[in-house]
């Protein structure tokens, strides 16, 4: 099970975007709500929670930096921090959420939506499955809580997981953006803040989580990883994007398994006139859970290697990800020209937007795939 950090200092990277929000903790002026930005992995949910804890710990511990400031910490073992330290690993308690739902009566289920709460003055709104959006039912138990006084707590944090909201739970989440209650404090997660609403983005501040160079990662691995051998290491650092906890849970089997996919689906895009083999390899990927992980899994990849041809196209190899693969990258690139490549990116989006509106993934894939093709 995660854990988080025992302190801030154990935090990897971002050291300075972190002293800047210990500071405003520690004299009173952290933002009504706040943005976290940053690619998957890079500790945006995990920082989320250690903020929470500095707001909420019963002991409020100072640490003093250099130059005399102040700089919140949290204790991680009086109650408040015990509970919130609780649901570090967010996919679990999704997934006990969701059973617990299922267990509802078929009446209920539908107007049941999926919320986390650990702590009376804290609460956890992820994406709701399977659409994967954040609901207007949860937006409003947001905005109903925020309404009330802290009960156990000086605070009442709200953290909302993802940027990608229904329409509606984002026009409702701007009322109380707009007159944030002084007990409240919303902090919103974003990979891509620009999916967010612009009235939203402009009543929030944001702070945004850089990537961590490739050495570091390599360092960070041969350290937290040792089993993981040297050549791996270096491929994991860059297929992480300089998010730590990508680096750190990274399974490279399950990912270079959706990459010989992935370049199934270019190659036979670029070489082959018979393009059966495209529609017969999207087949796998139509039924169940699985069939729904192995997707998500493909378009990653899909888009990763896509990057990784434009790179080279752009006369920048050094910066190519896929490093093992860099013979096959070369030939494809070879044979695809930008506007194929460009192409391509625009329908791979174009599939990630349909998902997440929930639309058939046989029809995405084989409607992406005749894309490919028809080059």
């Amino acid at each position: 099970m995660p854990a988080l950090p025992a302190t801030f200092n154990d935090f990897i990277g971002n050291s300075t975007a972190i002293e800047h929000l210990r500071t405003a903790i520690s004299s009173g002026r952290l933002p009504h709500s706040l943005i976290l930005a940053g690619p998957s992995g890079a500790g945006k949910y995990t920082l989320a929670l250690m903020l929470a804890m500095a707001v909420e710990c019963e002991r409020q511990p100072r640490d003093l930096w250099s130059n005399g400031q102040s700089l919140a910490s949290f204790c991680g073992v009086c109650h408040n921090c015990t509970r919130i330290a609780s649901v570090a690993n967010l996919e679990e308690e999704v997934d006990k959420a969701v059973a617990a739902r299922e267990e509802l009566r078929e009446v209920d289920k539908k107007d049941t939506r999926v919320l986390i709460q650990p702590h009376p003055d804290v609460l956890i709104i992820p994406p709701d499955p399977p659409q994967l959006l954040i609901k207007l039912g949860q937006v409003r138990t947001l905005i109903q809580s925020s309404h009330y006084l802290p009960s156990e707590a000086p605070r009442k944090v709200f953290i909302l997981t993802a940027s990608n909201f229904m329409k509606e739970a984002a026009n409702s989440l701007l009322k109380v953006l707009e007159e944030p209650p002084d007990t409240v404090h919303l902090i919103l997660l974003a990979e891509n803040p620009g999916e967010l609403l612009p009235t939203i983005r402009s009543r929030c501040a944001t702070v945004r989580l850089g990537a961590l160079p490739v050495e570091e990662i390599e360092m960070l691995l041969a350290d937290r990883r040792p089993d993981v051998p040297p050549q791996q290491r270096t491929l994991i650092a860059r297929l992480a994007q300089g998010a730590a906890g990508k680096a750190l849970s990274f399974d490279l089997a399950a990912y270079i398994a959706a990459r010989a996919d992935a370049i199934l689906l270019l190659h036979n895009a670029a070489t082959e006139p018979d393009h059966t083999a495209l529609f017969k390899m999207t087949e796998t990927y139509r039924a169940g859970a699985e069939g729904q992980q192995k997707t998500s899994a493909l378009l990653r990849t899909l888009s990763l290697l896509l990057e990784d041809l434009l790179l080279l196209g752009a006369g920048t190899p050094e910066l190519v990800r896929n490093t093992d693969l860099r013979p096959e990258l070369d030939r494809l690139n070879d044979t695809l020209n930008f506007a194929w490549i460009e192409n391509a990116s625009r329908g791979l989006d174009q599939v990630q937007s349909g998902l997440r509106r929930n639309l058939l993934r046989s029809l995405s894939l084989d409607a992406f795939a005749g894309q490919l093709a028809s080059r």
